[in-house]
């Protein structure tokens, strides 16, 4: 399982994904953490927003959760909107999914070795300081 980078492996990724968790979603439109996964909602992806602070909040036609555990349902990609420093934080979060996710994606500016290496090693693949909306727009025009 490898950390990808390469424009054919993001192109395939987003592709062949259905259901995002976005882990850090926020409701004010102007942050990346609304945008970003309203895009993606926008082109037929499924969006299960993920932020303790926001439970009771629905966002994208789903209820926020507080934890990546709390999904009962498969998710293609974690989609990360926290800080590089907070990340091993919720490395255990992570690896209690039930499924796994397939991928972890850390979004434009957030990227943290010893993390995906984690990742990489549990047998999730990885994608680190790309956007998704900007990966996608470019691959697929939207």
């Amino acid at each position: 399982m490898p950390e990808y980078s390469a424009i054919e492996d993001i192109r395939r990724i987003l592709n062949e994904a259905r259901t995002v968790a976005i882990l850090g979603a926020h409701p004010e439109q102007t942050r990346a953490a609304s945008y970003v996964p309203a895009y993606l909602y926008a082109n037929g992806y499924r969006v299960l927003p993920v932020n303790p602070g926001r439970v009771g909040v629905s966002l994208w036609g789903e209820p926020v959760r507080a934890s990546l555990t709390e999904l009962e349902e498969p998710v293609d990609i974690v989609d990360v909107f926290r800080r590089s420093g907070a990340l091993m934080g919720h490395l255990d979060e992570i690896l209690g999914m039930n499924p796994r996710p397939k991928l972890v994606w850390l979004q434009l500016g957030i990227r943290n070795d010893a993390f995906a290496r984690a990742l990489v090693d549990a047998g999730i693949d990885v994608v680190q300081d790309r956007c998704t909306l900007a990966d996608h727009r470019a691959l697929f025009g939207s």
